[in-house]
């Protein structure tokens, strides 16, 4: 099977017969997401009758020679077109390098040297440069304890194994002994993860690249990935500059599933909850453009309820902003959709009642992406109390921006502004 690469926008379907691109959607391209799927607890996608249904997450899936790219959207036009697709695809780039999924040194478009058609050249690239920027700055040395034959007397002399192996080869000496090299568990990583990406990677440009990393990087020992592995890792002053290529390095590895049957459709799947991405985006937006100082606490946690003899219930909302050692004054709730000229959903407006409720009457918003701005004003209504003025809950909508810093700029002035469009002069942010 030639390589095929299919583009779609997230919650869009593959249907079998149909072309993407000009790619048709095949029998063996089902088969190979069906496989891949699993009953219970699989958010990426269903399976649907000739074909396959995507859900909220963004990113990229690569199974052997085919993959797919699910980018986000918030309307339906212009499906099948690769100018959308392309404007899409640089957005989430954009997010994602926004919100400092990687953090890398080279955070702009002009330290790449390719042309980014995935997620994942994006992600191969910026190791690669990371890679080599440690190559040419010189790999960290540890000290680590080795034992075995040398032809010098240097270490401690291990008798028994001396004697069992070197009966005949008097000249040798069987010791233990400190050694201070470049073999050691950051450099492992590296190279793991260097040889996956010779095994996975698509792109030419970057071939040579990685073949070159490879010829020039010490060989090390096998390691075993785990989340717990990574989650071990401690970075001090002489390691602090691995710690962005080992973040790449952990996204990689730990989402790469290889095909231990056939050996043949390996699986790469680096896949982002939109919604989560968006409340991060949001977040960092408001942190990054504080330009009234205010405190942007990103999931603030507040007991909510208690059974007897047992932990409280915490709820907690996105965004709370709130002013220095004063009460809260507004919580933000993110949701990556377009909600168009719809009502939020019944469930959403009670999460914001209660927000309201345990965080002093606070003003309240449901925060969405849109093709324009708005702001619509709403309140809870309550039937022993007419004053509302305190117990407000809007719908801001948010236009979706080209240029990042200017999609930022205005989430900032439009979020810490928001209060004094719904006429509380009172308020602390007006």
């Amino acid at each position: 099977m030639k390589f095929t690469r299919f583009t779609i926008f997230e919650h869009q379907s593959l249907k079998i017969g149909e072309k993407y691109n000009e790619e048709e959607f095949k029998v063996q391209h089902f088969n190979l997401l069906e496989n891949f799927f699993k009953e219970k607890d699989f958010p990426y996608y269903t399976i649907i009758r000739k074909g396959i249904r995507f859900c909220e997450y963004v990113g990229v899936i690569q199974i052997g020679k085919m993959m797919i790219e699910i980018l986000p959207k918030i309307d339906n036009i212009g499906n099948e077109k690769i100018e959308e697709q392309n404007t899409w695809r640089q957005r989430l780039i954009d997010m994602i390098r926004a919100i400092h999924i990687f953090e890398i040194n080279a955070p702009t478009s002009s330290g790449l040297k390719i042309k980014n058609n995935s997620i994942l050249d994006l992600y191969f690239e910026l190791f690669v440069i990371e890679c080599e920027q440690l190559l040419h700055k010189g790999l960290i040395k540890k000290y680590r304890k080795t034992e075995g034959n040398t032809s010098v007397l240097k270490g401690s002399l291990l008798f028994g194994k001396h004697i069992q192996q070197n009966l005949i080869h008097q000249e040798r000496f069987y010791v233990r002994s400190t050694v201070y090299d470049k073999q050691n568990l950051l450099n492992a990583v590296l190279y793991k993860t260097l040889k996956l990406l010779e095994h996975i990677n698509t792109n030419k440009i970057l071939k040579s690249r990685i073949g070159s990393l490879l010829l020039n990087f010490p060989e090390q020992q096998d390691i075993k990935i785990t989340e717990s592995f990574f989650n071990k890792i401690i970075y001090n002053r002489k390691s602090e500059t691995y710690k962005k290529s080992v973040q790449i390095a952990r996204m990689l590895l730990l989402n790469y599933h290889p095909d231990i049957q056939k050996g043949k459709n390996d699986i790469l799947a680096l896949l982002f909850d939109m919604n989560m991405l968006w409340e991060e985006f949001v977040c960092k937006s408001l942190k990054k453009n504080n330009f009234k100082n205010y405190k942007i606490s990103p999931q603030s946690k507040r007991n909510f309820w208690q059974k007897e003899d047992s932990s409280p219930v915490k709820m907690i909302p996105d965004i709370v902003i709130n002013k220095e050692n004063e009460k809260m004054i507004v919580v933000l709730d993110t949701k990556w959709k377009n909600i168009g000229d719809l009502n939020p959903k019944p469930e959403d407006l009670r999460q914001m009642y209660a927000y309201s409720k345990f965080h002093e009457n606070a003003i309240t918003a449901l925060v969405y992406p849109g093709i324009k701005d708005g702001i619509f004003k709403g309140h809870f209504l309550n039937e022993t109390d007419n004053d509302n003025e305190d117990k407000s809950c809007s719908i801001i909508k948010l236009s979706v921006r080209d240029d990042i810093k200017e999609w930022q700029d205005h989430i900032a002035k439009v979020l810490l502004n928001f209060p004094s469009h719904v006429g509380l002069s009172h308020n602390e942010l007006c």
